[in-house]
């Protein structure tokens, strides 16, 4: 999956744009700026824009283009993150997180609980996860994401998956994207947003 996404971020760059996703931007202005572990932050247009809102950011990904794209994003908005080159199966947190995020983290369902119960631990008590990804009928739509019906969302499934949580939002449904050449268009949409009890 490295060299795929190291020739897709090569061949269009900001292929997400520049602008963090819409959901994010909207919870991350009602918590207060802590520490945020972004797995999957491509290209770094969210873990960017959080650290401009004064958080510390622990990015990751496994492309080593998008590391450089995001970190030079990063320089032109004069700030810095935190930018982990790892495979998710290889990252274990020495302190937890104040929030996590997932947008548009999809993962491979042979490796999807190990990981999920892996997020929950590297999440403080009191901590919130804010989550948006496609969901199963994206197969219907051409405007992103994976064509492998596993590694899309269930709202139900994916709540299960974090079973220690007070969910404040929940949303599944179809909106208009527009997040650069990667996200465009009509799109079936899970979205999260909880509190770890």
């Amino acid at each position: 999956m490295k060299d795929f996404w190291n020739q897709k971020f090569d061949k269009t760059p900001l292929l997400y744009g520049e602008l963090p996703n819409v959901y994010f931007k909207e919870k991350l202005k009602e918590l207060k700026p802590e520490k945020i572990f972004l797995p999957g932050d491509g290209e770094g247009r969210n873990g960017v824009y959080a650290a401009s809102l004064g958080w510390r950011v622990v990015a990751l990904d496994q492309s080593e283009v998008a590391k450089a794209n995001a970190l030079q994003l990063a320089d032109k908005k004069q700030v810095s993150i935190d930018y982990l080159i790892m495979d998710i199966q290889e990252f274990s947190c020495e302190e937890q997180f104040d929030t996590i995020a997932m947008i548009y983290f999809h993962l491979p369902i042979s490796i999807l609980k190990s990981i999920h119960d892996q997020l929950n631990k590297c999440l403080k008590k009191g901590g919130n996860i804010i989550i948006e990804g496609f969901g199963r009928r994206q197969l219907d739509y051409n405007s992103g994401g994976p064509k492998d019906k596993n590694m899309l969302y269930d709202l139900e499934e994916l709540k299960s998956s974090f079973p220690d949580f007070i969910w404040k939002e929940q949303f599944d449904g179809i909106l208009d994207l527009k997040e650069g050449k990667g996200h465009d268009g009509p799109a079936h949409v899970i979205r999260l947003f909880g509190t770890k009890i």
